[in-house]
């Protein structure tokens, strides 16, 4: 089945959906089935490429607050991070442009690596609070995830991959996309936000039952016990 999510690498819902997404595939045992594409999407396409403002502050401004109810959300942000495993820094974290990072993500993808390039520049963005709008830490991070230096240069140093980058923006538009993550199921069912796993999941089975395919049968005893061999049982 093919799974498409529309997410920015500024969207704290973006990291944790996918890890509840993830959470749901893992569980359904449909991992081996399901091909994974990463669509790139702005929340504001006229943030600039880096900000010495912290989140705080850019919070406060936004939705006008107070500096102090701007903590509270973060920290409420924080708390639903955790509940996947994810430890975010967002109190640390500035304001970037993610058009570059896209395109590098679409570069990425094109030899095989989008879900290491996707997964990379969200944890360098909410749990390391890096930069990532800036050349020198987007050059740094492709290079992390297998991409050569000199050609992620020649991406950044050209409009490669705008093109592209745009059109999911725009398909995002068409299909009516209006907040992310956006999950679309087979071009037949879509999940907008950071639902519960079991939300997902329910979805993936239903597709799986339609489409006949057979989830993979989990292994019990991945600590040893209860383990299967070729010998025998541990109950």
């Amino acid at each position: 089945m093919k799974i498409e999510i529309w997410s920015d690498y500024v969207c704290p819902f973006c990291y944790i959906g996918k890890r509840r997404f993830e959470e749901a595939l893992k569980d359904t045992g449909l991992e081996k089935n399901a091909e994974v594409i990463f669509k790139a999407f702005q929340l504001d396409p006229n943030t600039p490429e880096t900000s010495d403002k912290m989140m705080p502050e850019v919070l406060a401004q936004k939705y006008g607050m107070s500096l102090e109810e701007a903590k509270n959300m973060i920290d409420n942000m924080v708390a639903q991070a955790k509940t996947v495993g994810l430890q975010y820094n967002y109190d640390k974290v500035t304001p970037a442009n993610t058009f570059n990072a896209h395109r590098l993500a679409k570069l990425a993808e094109q030899q095989g690596l989008g879900a290491q390039a996707s997964e990379r520049l969200l944890k360098a963005y909410f749990i390391d609070a890096e930069k990532i709008g800036t050349e020198d830490v987007l050059l740094r991070l492709a290079e992390e995830v297998g991409i050569a230096r000199d050609r992620a240069q020649q991406v950044l140093d050209s409009d490669e991959f705008a093109a592209d980058v745009k059109a999911d923006i725009a398909e995002a538009g068409q299909i009516g996309v209006q907040g992310v993550p956006f999950f679309v199921i087979n071009r037949k069912y879509a999940i907008s936000g950071a639902q519960p796993a079991e939300a997902f999941a329910e979805a993936l089975r239903k597709v799986a039952e339609e489409e006949g395919i057979q989830p993979a049968l989990k292994v019990l005893g991945a600590d040893g016990e209860g383990l299967c061999t070729d010998d025998g049982c541990s109950i």
